[in-house]
């Protein structure tokens, strides 16, 4: 390797200079990053992963997997308010490690991030799909089910007759809806937001709280199933796998970062928004999978993408199936919402950066929004979302989640070295001990995950690789414009 070439993806985003005028309002308090960290966060992996967890793997100890996921991400959570104080840039873990780690690390973790939230924004949008299609046939309004499914997936027709898929279109629908809401403004996304974030907790509350009585203590035993020989399939590896499954669920915390440029004191807001969803959405999550197994045999929730209308099918309350299905449906719009915003923001950010084509780093005039980015995602997102399964989604997204926290982990190291004198908003407690133990626990999730997910990782990684080398090495603006770049940052 040349010199030069050694230079390019080793150089690093300078930190701590005043970031640019990049066209991104500043409207967000703590109370926005609160709802939009709780309403991303709580959502497919509560109300749709759950129950393949529990049934595929886990049995009823997916409550467990849930707390593992959650210590996993405490410790990347906490480093995520330490470099969101020093960095408050649009682009999250991306430019956490470009200017910790160097530009091919930024460009690596930008392209895992941008595949972990389109993935994840497809499999809430299938999720979405399933939860409404219950609602409609409830009711006695049935859709041809070969237009809610991908072509992967079987189907049965009214006769019973079983039938692939052909395209999920209610998913489709969704995406479109939303992404032109955030084109609009993020202002008024986050005030939908707050409102469907209240709604969703009042659901929940109203699941454990109705549900508890209805709980069969026989579906807790075994609490863990005996493992199969197979690994991944029940027992502590099945424990594991669930928790790698699950922690599509804590993508929220990612999420939240994308917005720091827009919001207002971020080296402050940053770290409470960050810590307080983590609390919030572990207590919600542990209590409301204790119900959930409680109500349903974990063999019956294999497979079932929208575990809470059945669980709610074994309680009396007619009129409480309806409102949670409302409930839930609505709730998964602020997922998508969040996960939307989240993948345009960092493409914004490298695109600024000159990683990607110049039209994706432009806000429109009025909206103050990347409007290119925006409609880019709307057609492929919506393109998985029409022809992938859940399963397949979920798991992508997972390991994407993961990989980011490692890197954040490993950045708060290297900038303690590199730039250890440098004043911090908030500073993780414990020295190195916090992000080693980061590190640690997403690499051991990372593991429990099964091959084909990795292979798919790789895969993409290389095809990012072949894009940073023949477009964003040589357009970066750090190489073509090393100065000015300092200044800027």
């Amino acid at each position: 390797m040349s010199t030069d070439i050694r230079r390019a993806l080793l150089r690093r985003l300078p930190v701590g200079a005043p970031l640019p005028d990049a066209g991104l309002k500043r409207v967000l308090g703590i109370g926005s990053l609160l709802t939009l960290g709780v309403g991303g966060t709580i959502g497919a992996g509560l109300f749709s992963l759950t129950g393949i967890a529990a049934g595929n793997n886990a049995g009823p100890a997916v409550i467990l997997s849930f707390a593992v996921a959650a210590i996993a991400c405490a410790f990347a959570g906490l480093c995520y308010g330490e470099l969101a104080g020093m960095i408050p840039s649009a682009g999250s873990a991306y430019v956490y490690a470009y200017a910790a780690l160097g530009e091919l690390a930024g460009w690596i973790i930008g392209w895992d991030l941008v595949l972990e939230y389109t993935v994840g924004a497809s499999a809430v949008s299938v999720s979405w799909a399933r939860y409404m299609r219950s609602l409609l046939e409830g009711w006695g309004i049935h859709i041809d089910p070969r237009f809610m499914a991908s072509p992967f997936e079987v189907v049965g027709m009214v006769d019973g007759q079983p039938v692939h898929g052909l395209a999920n279109l209610p998913a489709v629908f969704i995406i479109v809806a939303l992404s032109v809401l955030l084109m609009r403004g993020i202002s008024e996304s986050a005030r939908l937001n707050g409102v469907i974030v209240v709604a969703k907790l009042v659901i929940i509350a109203a699941v454990i709280g109705f549900g508890l009585p209805y709980i069969k203590t026989a579906n807790y035993t075994p609490f863990i199933p005996p493992n199969t020989g197979e690994f991944g399939h029940y027992g502590l590896s099945g424990i594991m796998r669930a928790a790698g499954l699950v922690f599509f669920a804590y993508l929220g915390f990612d999420a939240i970062s994308t917005v720091a440029q827009e919001t207002r004191n971020p080296g402050r807001a940053m770290p409470i928004g960050l810590m307080g969803t983590l609390a919030i959405c572990t207590l919600v999550y542990i209590s409301f999978s204790f119900v959930l197994t409680g109500l349903v045999n974990y063999h019956d929730l294999a497979g079932d993408a929208a575990p809470v209308a059945t669980a709610i099918d074994q309680t009396p309350f007619g009129w409480l199936k309806a409102a949670v299905k409302v409930g839930v449906i609505c709730g998964f719009l602020s997922v998508m919402l969040l996960m939307l915003l989240g993948q345009s923001r960092v493409f914004f950010a490298m695109s600024r950066d000159g990683l990607l084509p110049p039209m994706f780093g432009r806000t429109h005039a009025r909206w103050g929004t990347p409007v290119a980015c925006h409609l880019f995602f709307m057609v492929v997102t919506g393109i998985m979302a029409a022809f992938l399964p859940i399963t397949q989604l979920a798991n992508m997204t997972s390991i994407g989640t993961l990989l980011a926290f490692v890197i954040v982990c490993v950045g708060v190291m290297v900038l303690r070295v590199r730039e250890a004198d440098r004043p911090r908003v908030f500073r993780v407690p414990g020295g190195m001990i916090v992000p080693i133990a980061g590190i640690v626990c997403c690499l051991a999730v990372m593991v429990s995950l099964d091959g084909l997910t990795w292979l798919r990782l790789v895969v993409w990684l290389a095809i990012g690789l072949v894009v940073y080398g023949l477009y964003g090495m040589r357009h970066s603006r750090l190489g073509h414009d090393m100065p000015a770049m300092q200044n800027r940052e």
